[in-house]
């Protein structure tokens, strides 16, 4: 693995060159830090079968302390793994299925 000049990351495999964009890389990896977690796992699981919940729903159905499911939700928010949409006094927050994609998509690049 080298580093361009011009940002990109070449890798050489099967003979083959591919190059991935230095900045989207580093945004992956962020992303599988974040995921790799098993509370991180559940709450991703459970905003996925419900769509969006507030922290208090989170908490509530996964029996762990406001504060734990709160810097958790941080992480994820931070990683772009999770949308916030405010509704008055109360923050709904739900899955960026569009970015879980992308990373997916990298990582699919990356091992085959």
């Amino acid at each position: 693995m080298e580093k361009q000049n011009n940002d990109t990351v070449s890798l050489k495999k099967d003979k083959k060159d591919l190059h991935l964009d230095y900045d989207e890389l580093r945004k992956a990896v962020l992303v599988l830090r974040a995921i790799n977690h098993k509370l991180r796992q559940k709450i991703i699981d459970l905003l996925e079968e419900n769509g969006s919940m507030t922290v208090t729903e989170i908490y509530v159905k996964l029996r762990v302390e406001q504060s734990v499911a709160s810097q958790h939700l941080a992480i994820l928010r931070k990683a772009g793994v999770l949308i916030t949409q405010r509704e008055g006094k109360y923050i709904y927050y739900s899955v960026d299925t569009d970015r879980i994609n992308q990373i997916s998509e990298l990582v699919e690049d990356l091992t085959s």
